[in-house]
């Protein structure tokens, strides 16, 4: 199936939509890859970037991670300093789930405020009707 790509420049406290939604549901996506890149070589970074099936509280966009949280389908930390002797580093985990909505796309720096950017590949997935309910059910279900 073919691969969607999205890439953005994600200001601190902030959360971007990808939006994905069709009226018959029946095109799904699977998330296969997600990387994450400073905007600077020369700038200090302890970022946390998350992608959710639900659009989060504005004013409680979080650094924590909480893999019991069934609404996360991916996280990122991404570190940097402006330290020649630094190099970046990123780690980067992500769901195998498949999903038929919207995304959203959060960013919370622990340490500076600057803006990073996010590169997101989803794989297109065609689902039948039973794959399809089970897809809308799920998320109608995280939005309760």
């Amino acid at each position: 199936m073919p691969i969607k790509s999205f890439k953005g420049k994600i200001a601190n406290d902030t959360q971007d939509t990808i939006v994905l939604h069709t009226n018959d549901g029946s095109t799904g996506y699977r998330l296969v890859k997600f990387q994450l890149l400073g905007l600077t070589e020369n700038e200090d970074y302890e970022t946390t970037v998350k992608i959710f099936k639900v659009a989060q509280d504005p004013t409680a966009l979080s650094d924590s991670i909480d893999f019991n949280d069934n609404t996360l389908l991916a996280a990122g930390l991404y570190g940097d300093a402006t330290s020649s002797a630094v190099r970046p580093s990123q780690i980067v985990i992500f769901d195998n789930e498949i999903f038929n909505q919207d995304i959203f796309v959060s960013h919370k720096a622990t340490s500076g405020s600057t803006a990073i950017n996010y590169y997101i590949e989803l794989e297109q997935v065609k689902l039948d009707i039973s794959e399809n309910t089970v897809a809308t059910l799920k998320d109608i279900r995280n939005q309760s």
